[in-house]
């Protein structure tokens, strides 16, 4: 390869003098300029292992598993989509014909509609230097200049193609103003030479931190998008950094290997063509203008290669043959013109190909082609029509045409051709006649002159394959532990309630009906009597204080802070409000002291304001609270010490300004020592803002003891005592399920029969109401009746003869579908479902909605983040009146007594059901408490914390187009922040002054600012905010939000990691523990609490080394000096106990007492000791004491440390729940096991570790647990080794919508079916299967989607009966019980049965000798290995197959089925094929007539057009095979019905505006191919971890993150565990080998997975 030259430039020539001066620079210049010279060639085999290099760093991290990829999402970010990705991602798909455009199109735009459906933007690239990529392949070259053409022509989408490549410098810089999400992109191009520029694009975007997501093995259902994402790291940075000139000249060499053979020939010729002869011909159709300049620029080409070529080297097609081809390619555009497409879609389909030379001639128009489009859409001549571009030509209708002159032996006219299809075929002809000047083409008429062939046979699939390019490459919990757990959930100040049957409607009712019987006399001698005890009262406590008062004041001298908190703890005991008003003004005194001789000590560098703080505090506190009771000098004392602080605007608007005293300048002079130098306003917002007066109700209700609701909760609390339905949205932990405890009292007192369901999201949940529901109520119950019970996976405790059923939805579900607990259901009188939110987030949770359409009771719906409450509640109105219509039914039918008891009974019980029947909607927004968030980094061996603004995180164009995120607010801090920056951005801003916090109408001269003046302030000053943006201030607003961002430096993760227990250090010496420190992964999360645990126990040491240091040297010391002492032979021997002395002060000896450990030392724990009893201490000790790891939670709780994840035992996070909700534990590591609902209140949660599952709800469950209500005042979220640009994507994304689901499945009709025929009320079973069917939450408003459901269900039906499932009568036989006992593993459930029925499993299962009960290894094996393909189905992408990955211990990819299995599955899926095929056809038919013939994105319509009267059209589309329910779009290319459910076209044959899922159809294919036909290989996790039994090898080699490896495997033992039940129940018994074989597989499987979870 030749050496690129350097340019060298030419300076004067010096003098001698010079140039012996410059000597030693002139030889730096010369290496400078050696070295670089160097760099500037690439040999190949440099650049070849530079290639594989940058495979090898992509594919390293290539993921194994699918992620949800816009949990995250953010309005104001895109997500990049590389064009030429999606180009050959596209055409690609096994289902195109080749040349069928239309078809194409229809493809690329169904890709984006699943994005814009789902709400993403996106922005899609195609750089210029990828074109030459197709230069090869004219026909690939042309699809793609017309897809830019079109994207940017007929659709809204943001196309970019003015980039030459991914190293361009423009492009970078086009990065840097837009923000990116992830770029999604193909890891395999065409060929080799693409595929390296895709892994250059790749290596260049994660070196910027941006996201990958591979297209191929991108999928998605209604609801998410799922996809393999890497991302980036600085093991690409470094990588990018250090080779980035080398990648340079690599992608240059690259672009330089490109042939352009014939461009600059068929360039010049197109130049001397002028497309000015087709402008003014009427006809302004794209399709007709390229039709004539490629057809034309082809005939120019083909005649001059005649003319310069000899006789033995002219082409083997004449010029005549070349005419006759391209007359057949004019009429076929023509038809185009005229054909609409409900007609195209019965073209016939033509086997025979293009032969060798004619296909030749298609390449060379195809580049022509692309000249064209390429020269209109540069100079763009004039206004041309661009609708028909994404449908140009038609190579099936051509090869029609030709088949039918060549092969069906057509005459001339012996099929008319309609006289406008004649007229524009003439058009076409005459045009380009007429710019084919050099070449006679003679008359449109006839079509052929010539008999040459133009077709062949169809060859070898191999064959095909090798020569056309457009084949790309191949492809039991006991009830004492729960009162234990229970009590440390509930507050201290409330007791357990001992629930009493109450016969009255209400507490309420009670009380005001005992009023009114009172007479007048008892009511005064009552108010004399309480008068009377309260100065009894006032007396003995003022006696009690007088009594304190002198030794609390000197505890708060020796010790400030402890004194302060003791006299605040000491007035919570007192009750007259007269005393409680003297200790409030004792402490006022003290801490006002304390500032005076703060101010006073000139040692002091700065003034502590937070002393003033504590005196602001106190003022507020007096003038809210006690005005009633203040006398004249508490007033003169309080407004004395606002003129100390120089805070006199506060005493001009005060009644009581006069103060006693010196006066004049003075006095003025002496009190400026002790002035803060701060306005009121701004202090009290700047340092005071967590302690600001909130708006509380000070008026107890008495429905409710240990709590004082607030307005919103008080509705919920009578919407309970109405029997009404709400939906309650509300963030977290702001007391939702406070006031919905008040539902379980209300049930547990009105009788012993009712019953009320709690149904929470996760099993930890589960934990937490059970030990809730213990802690809070006792009730003594008749026999057999249970308080509280539990129906999880694998745990059933008294779930039918309880009151409180704490459940998860999964397993409601199962219970109301059962018909033998339909008594059980009808005992139900409230539901209450908690973090609804959780709906559509996490697999299986849309049974949230078919619980909901279920149930008849009343009910409460609890969230935290509900972007669309009003739709969800209008949809559940619905349901309620649908069940309202059912009851007056029922009532009408059952009803046998006369007309008029029947109308008395009505009156009495209507304002009852109407009540039953009401739904309302209760929004609470703002957290009571503020978080304020912060990042970390470290710097010079110390941590910097940063204050992280939240606007920070915003862009102007954000929120130019979405505004504000709803749920982000800003502390008082962050608001004086934020005028701040604003002031200092715009000194000439008009409304600066007005808004000064000093003159803000609703702060001025206002001693006692409220939460609620400050955040009526952070929206006045947030809509003038967005006003600049709206008034064109963008550069303004930009440089605010630019100055908001914190200085971070950024740390390698390893230097985070070593230095995370002095994080914590940090943490401690700035009172910020307890916290919460969040890692999604559970080996973190026990490595760094014990990482902490051993940086304490070096600190003790270190310090019992210190102190012991003196004593220990001097004794070392007296050692030597007696060792060098000579002994004389006449000295007495030692006595014993002098021997025993030396022995001791041995040196070693001396060593071990340093190392003893006697206490630990308070600097060397986190315990806080005082937060709990000793004694109760040890009985929660005793309580975890048979957990597996017992010493070491006690190891480390006993330092105030602890750890929280999935593998530990339950007892063992109750055990850390319980300390850290005391306040003994101040620093626990956990995974996501604490996110959800978890009562951990602290004063800080800390974000340690990035991951996937770090999403926008999750991230706001997480923060959660911070700054709790009447725990801690203010939130503090610390962002540990979290990139900004992670930080930016939390703060501003929106959770996801409710969304409505399909949740059909065949599997739930058989369950509906076999409990409508089994159930004893047939009208309450009748009921719930109708308002599934009919009322859910697609369906709502959805005439369409309600047509769907009811053909889904007849269509599943009759599969039912042909597999006999069930009979005529529709009940359940067979082995329909074991199918919906895995009713979640569909398609596997069926299949299974199908295995089990033809004696597959039988065949199989053979001990391993003749009279044995135990089976072979080899056995057990084979028996997962089917399982796995059943029930462990993880696809991998197909890139991991070519990844040179080297696994440990781990198979990793699964083995194929069995032979056997294998054909008995492919028998199975051929029927579902055929049943379901013929629901698709026959729902095909309901489809939307108009949006059937639009492509998605453009809206383009190919309906509007009338069939031609032509004989040759109806010839040509007159296909006898069946194409009804695929999209008219996809029969272009010849698919019929026939292709509806083959593996991997499902999705992209259907017809689109069907709706139905793919996931929906139980077929379960043998083999899966990703978006560019190749194989995907399924996760061998299940079979490997039977071999080996290691969670670390899975996560290694098998790419499973350990938590989620641990769920999988669990899922996959009760699957097993399920089976071998059920076996055991349908055989009815335990000899059968089959029932053997699945018992002896669940033990062993569980002996794993349990020894797994020790050790971890």
């Amino acid at each position: 390869m030749p050496k690129r030259k350097t340019a060298k430039s030419s300076k004067p020539a010096k003098t001698s003098g010079e140039q012996v001066g410059d000597s030693r620079s002139l030889n730096k210049v010369k290496l400078a300029k050696k070295k670089q010279k160097q760099i500037t060639v690439l040999s190949e085999q440099e650049q070849k292992c530079l290639l594989e290099q940058i495979t090898d760093l992509i594919f390293k991290d290539i993921p194994k598993s699918q992620v949800s990829l816009l949990n995250d999402y953010v309005e104001s970010e895109f997500i990049l989509i590389d064009g030429d990705s999606l180009f050959i991602t596209c055409a690609s798909d096994s289902t195109l014909q080749r040349g069928q455009n239309l078809h194409f199109f229809f493809l690329v735009e169904c890709f984006l509609l699943d994005l814009t459906s789902k709400g993403a933007k996106y922005i899609i690239v195609f750089f210029k230097d990828a074109e030459q990529i197709y230069h090869e392949n004219p026909d690939l070259l042309s699809l793609r200049t017309a897809l830019i053409v079109h994207l940017v022509n007929n659709t809204d989408i943001a196309v970019q193609t003015e980039f030459s490549n991914c190293l361009d410098d423009s492009w970078n810089d086009f990065l840097k103003k837009i923000s990116l999400s992830f770029l999604i992109i193909s890891d395999e191009g065409l060929n080799q030479l693409q595929t390296n520029l895709l892994h250059i694009f790749i290596i260049h975007a994660l070196s910027r931190r941006i996201s990958i997501v591979f297209i191929s093995g991108q999928e998605s259902d209604m609801v998410r998008i799922y996809g393999y994402r890497i991302h980036g790291g600085k093991d690409h940075q470094e990588f990018f950094r250090k080779h980035q000139t080398n990648i340079k000249l690599c992608l240059e060499n690259l672009l330089k290997n490109l042939e352009r053979s014939g461009t600059e020939v068929l360039l010049s010729l197109l130049g001397c063509l002028c497309l000015e002869a087709v402008k003014g011909k009427g006809k302004r159709d794209i399709r007709y203008i390229v039709c004539i300049v490629s057809c034309s620029l082809v005939l120019e080409v083909h005649n001059k290669e005649l003319q310069s070529t000899t006789q033995k080297q002219k082409p083997p097609l004449t010029l005549q043959d070349v005419a006759d081809l391209i007359r057949m390619y004019c009429l076929s555009v023509a038809l185009l013109h005229h054909l609409p497409l409900s007609q195209r879609i019965q073209i016939r389909l033509i086997t025979n190909n293009w032969n060798k030379e004619t296909s030749v001639l298609i390449q060379q128009h195809r580049f022509c082609e692309f000249l064209v489009l390429k020269h209109l859409t540069s100079e763009m001549l004039w206004n041309t029509d661009m609708f028909a571009l994404p449908d140009l030509h038609d190579d099936l209708l051509w090869k029609n045409i030709v088949h039918y002159y060549e092969v069906e032996g057509g005459q001339e006219f012996g099929l008319d051709i309609r006289s406008n299809i004649c007229r524009d075929y003439e058009y076409l002809w005459s045009n380009i006649s007429a710019l084919s000047k050099t070449v006679d083409v003679g008359t449109p008429f006839p079509l052929r002159r010539t008999s040459k062939c133009f077709l062949t046979k169809k060859s070898s699939l191999s064959e095909g394959a090798a020569e056309d390019l457009w084949a790309l490459q191949n492809l039991s919990v006991l009830q004492t532990s729960r009162c234990c757990y229970g009590q440390s959930l509930v507050d201290n100040s409330s007791k357990m309630n001992d629930i009493e049957l109450d016969n009255s409607k209400s507490i309420c009712t009670d009380v005001e009906k005992s009023k009114k019987n009172y007479t007048q006399a008892q009511m005064i001698i009552e108010e004399n009597q309480k008068q009377k005890r309260a100065e009894e009262i006032q007396k003995r406590e003022k006696i009690q204080w007088d009594d304190s008062c002198m030794s609390t004041e000197r505890e708060i001298k020796d010790n400030f802070k402890s004194g302060i908190d003791n006299l605040e703890t000491i007035v919570k005991t007192f009750q007259n409000k007269s005393v409680k008003l003297a200790i409030k003004m004792a402490g006022l005194n003290v801490c006002f002291d304390k500032w005076k001789e703060h101010c006073e000590d000139k040692g002091e560098p700065q003034k502590n304001l937070n002393l003033v703080v504590g005196i602001m505090r106190r003022i507020h506190s007096l003038l809210t609270n006690y005005q009633d009771v203040l006398k004249e000098d508490d007033y003169q004392q309080i407004v004395k010490y606002l003129r100390y602080l120089g805070f006199s605007n506060l005493i001009a608007t005060s009644k009581h300004t006069k103060v006693q005293g010196e006066k004049g300048q003075a006095f003025t002079k002496k009190l400026s020592p002790y002035a803060t130098g701060i306005g009121s306003a701004r202090f009290q917002l700047e340092y005071m803002g967590q302690y600001l007066i909130r708006e509380e109700r000070d008026d107890p209700d008495p429905r409710v003891q240990h709590f004082i609701p607030d307005t919103w909760q008080r509705e919920i609390l009578d919407i309970v005592d109405n029997n009404e339905s709400a939906v309650i949205v509300a963030p977290p932990s702001s007391g939702k399920s406070e006031a919905s405890y008040y539902c379980v009292e209300k049930i547990l007192r009105d009788s012993n029969e009712g019953t009320v369901v709690y149904v929470v999201p996760t099993q930890a949940l589960v934990n937490q109401v059970v030990a809730t529901v213990y802690g809070r109520f006792n009730k003594t119950l008749p026999e057999g009746l249970t308080l509280c019970g539990i129906f999880t996976q694998g745990h059933w405790h008294a779930a039918l003869k309880c009151q409180v059923l704490v459940t998860m939805p999964q397993y409601f579900e199962d219970l109301l579908l059962a018909p033998h607990h339909q008594k059980w259901v009808k005992r139900i009188r409230y539901v209450i479902f908690d973090e609804i939110c959780y709906n559509g987030i996490d697999v299986g949770t849309e049974v949230w909605e078919s619980l909901l359409l279920m149930i008849q009771c009343p009910f409460l719906v609890l969230s935290a983040a509900i972007t669309n409450p009003e739709h969800l509640v209008e949809w559940l109105q619905s349901v309620k009146r649908y069940w309202r219509k059912c009851a007056k039914i029922a009532v009408s039918e059952n009803s046998g007594s006369s007309a008029a008891a029947e109308e008395k009974t009505n009156k009495k019980s209507a304002r009852k059901q109407n009540k039953l029947y009401r739904l309302k909607l209760v929004l609470h927004e703002g957290r009571y408490n503020d978080f304020e968030r912060y990042v970390c980094s470290v710097k010079d061996d110390d941590f910097t914390i940063h204050h992280y603004h939240p606007y920070a995180a915003l862009t102007v164009e954000h929120i130019k187009k979405y505004g504000f995120p709803v749920d982000l607010v800003l502390s008082p801090r962050e608001t004086i922040v934020l005028y701040d920056t604003m002031v200092k951005v715009r000194t000439n801003w008009p409304k600066a002054d007005k808004l000064d916090p000093e003159k803000y109408i609703h702060f001025k001269n206002k001693t006692v600012i409220t939460k609620a003046d400050a955040r009526l302030y952070e929206k006045k000053l947030k809509k003038e905010f967005k006003m600049w943006i709206e008034c064109d201030y963008n550069q303004e607003a930009g440089k605010v939000l630019k100055l908001l961002k914190p200085p971070v430096q950024c740390c390698s993760e390893k230097q985070m990691s070593d230095r995370f227990p002095h994080f914590v250090e940090k943490l401690q010496q700035m009172d910020k523990l307890p916290a919460v420190f969040f890692m999604l992964n559970i080996k973190r999360a026990g490595d760094l609490a014990k990482k902490v645990y051993h940086f304490l126990e070096e600190k003790q040491r270190d310090m019992q080394i210190e102190k012991q240091e003196p004593l220990l040297t001097t004794k070392l010391g007296n050692i030597e000096k007696s060792a060098n002492t000579k002994q004389t032979d006449d000295m007495k021997l030692p006595c014993e106990n002098d021997r025993t002395l030396v022995g001791k002060m041995q040196p070693e000896n001396i060593m071990q007492q340093l190392e003893k450990i006697v206490e630990v030392p308070a600097g060397c724990t986190y315990a806080n000791y005082k937060a709990v009893d000793i004694k109760d201490l040890h009985k929660i000790f005793d309580y975890a004491r048979f957990i597996a790891k017992h010493e070491d939670l006690k190891k480390l709780a006993l330092r105030g440390i602890g750890y929280h994840h999935a593998f530990l035992e339950q007892k063992g996070k109750q055990f850390v729940e319980i300390l850290f909700k005391m306040g003994f534990i101040q620093v626990v590591t956990a995974t996501g096991t604490l996110a959800l609902g978890i009562n951990t209140p602290c004063k800080s949660v800390v974000f340690v570790q990035n991951s996937e599952y770090l999403d926008a709800l999750n991230y706001r469950w997480m923060c959660g647990r911070a700054g709790q209500r009447d725990y801690h005042l203010l939130g503090n979220i610390y962002f540990y080794n979290i990139s900004l640009s992670k930080i930016e994507k939390l703060v501003k994304s929106n959770v996801p919508q409710t969304h409505g689901q399909f949740f059909l499945t065949v599997s739930l009709i058989l369950r509906l079916m076999a409990f409508a025929s089994e159930a004893e009320d047939k009208a309450d079973a009748r009921g719930k299967v109708v308002s599934l069917l009919k009322n859910s939450l697609l369906s709502f408003e959805q005439p369409k989607n309600l047509m769907v459901s009811k053909l889904y269900f007849l269509f599943s039906v009759q599969f039912l009966l042909k597999e006999r499932y069930v009979d005529r009568e529709g009940n359940a036989v067979g082995v329909s019980e074991l199918v919906t006992r895995l009713h979640c593993h569909e398609p596997s459930n069926f299949v299974f049965a199908n295995f089990l029925v033809k004696g597959l499993f039988y065949k199989l299962c053979h001990p391993s000798h003749t009279g044995s009960k135990v089976f072979s290894k080899d056995v057990m094996e084979k028996l997962v290995l089917v399982l796995a393909h059943l029930f462990g189905r993880k696809y991998m992408p197909a890139a991991v197959v070519k990844s040179k990955q080297n696994f440990s211990k781990s198979k990793v990819f699964l083995e194929d089925l069995p032979e056997d299995f294998a054909a008995a599955l492919a028998v199975y899926n051929h029927k579902i094929e055929e049943n379901f095929g013929q629901f698709l056809q026959t729902f095909s038919w309901l489809a939307n007539t108009t949006e059937r013939y639009q492509l998605p994105i453009s809206k383009l319509d190919f309906s509007s057009k009338e069939q031609p009267d032509s004989s040759l059209a109806s010839h040509i589309m007159s296909c006898d095979q069946e194409r009804i329910a695929l999209s008219p779009f996809v029969c272009l290319s010849g698919n019929s019905d026939l292709d509806l459910l083959h593996a991997g076209t499902v999705n992209n044959v259907m017809l689109h505006a069907l709706g139905i899922p793919a996931a929906n159809i139980p077929i379960l294919y043998l083999k899966k191919c990703d978006k560019q036909g190749r194989g995907m290989p399924l996760n061998a996790y299940v079979l490997d971890f039977y071999k080996h039994g290691s969670l670390a090898a899975l996560s290694q080699d098998n790419g499973l993150h350990e938590g989620e490896a641990y769920r999988l495997l669990r899922d996959f033992a009760f699957t097993v565990k399920t089976i071998s039940v059920s076996l055991r129940d349908v055989c009815g018994s335990e000899d059968w080998n089959v029932v053997r074989a699945f018992e002896q597989l669940s033990r062993s499987y569980w002996e794993k997975l349990e020894r797994v979870s020790k050790q971890n």
